[in-house]
């Protein structure tokens, strides 16, 4: 019988395993493009002297805050959170919870920096504009989205990673799973390579025969 952590983990596997990313207008781009983009990215707009600002409500300001120090620390490459509970409850308050992040990036954010926007529906107006305030200060934009295929959030980046989900586990996971195979890229991880099972047998022949 499969255990629930097993058919969890091949639920998710899938879901992970048809994310789909575009370019702005919808045009396909290969996922692996898609993380080769958002890792050459990361690495210029370091190099150039600029940071990654990262936003999100909720479960997403949680992924946000964990990447911006995976980003920094392991990665080496400058990174930011807009999720300061002072900040935002002063801006919330006094200029409404839809204006959060766009406060937050018209102060503080370079042309050149390069904005990362989470939002598991797509929906959030508050990161809606804060992509808004980006892209007027220059920014380049990558967004990772769910739930609806539609949502207008995957429109608007420069890349944009959607999943196929409506479960929110899901989305914020592969979310996080995503970003850390950037980070992780970035810090010099590559696929193992397999010998073909020719060489490996020739291995073990040649292994079998040596004198002991």
């Amino acid at each position: 019988m499969t255990s629930l952590l097993s058919a969890y983990v091949a639920a998710f596997s899938s879901v992970l395993n048809n994310c789909l990313a575009t370019r702005p207008g919808g045009a396909a781009l290969p996922i692996d493009e898609a993380i080769e983009w958002a890792v050459q990215t990361a690495k210029a707009t370091h190099a150039a002297g600029n940071k990654l600002m990262f936003i999100g409500n909720g479960g997403s300001a949680g992924i946000s805050s964990h990447l911006a120090i995976d980003f920094s620390k392991n990665g080496n490459v400058r990174s930011t959170a807009f999720n300061d509970g002072a900040a935002l409850t002063c801006l919330g308050n006094d200029l409404g919870y839809e204006n959060v992040f766009a406060k937050q990036i018209e102060l503080h954010a370079r042309a050149k920096d390069l904005l990362i926007a989470i939002s598991s529906s797509g929906k959030s107006p508050n990161i809606l504009r804060g992509v808004a305030a980006a892209r007027r200060a220059g920014c380049a934009v990558l967004t990772l989205s769910g739930f609806d295929a539609d949502n207008p959030l995957r429109n608007v980046g420069d890349v944009n990673v959607f999943v196929p989900s409506r479960q929110y586990g899901f989305v914020e996971i592969a979310h996080l799973t995503w970003c850390h195979v950037v980070v992780d890229r970035i810090c010099g991880w590559k696929p193992a390579v397999r010998e073909p099972a020719a060489s490996r047998a020739d291995e073990a022949r040649t292994a079998g025969g040596r004198a002991h």
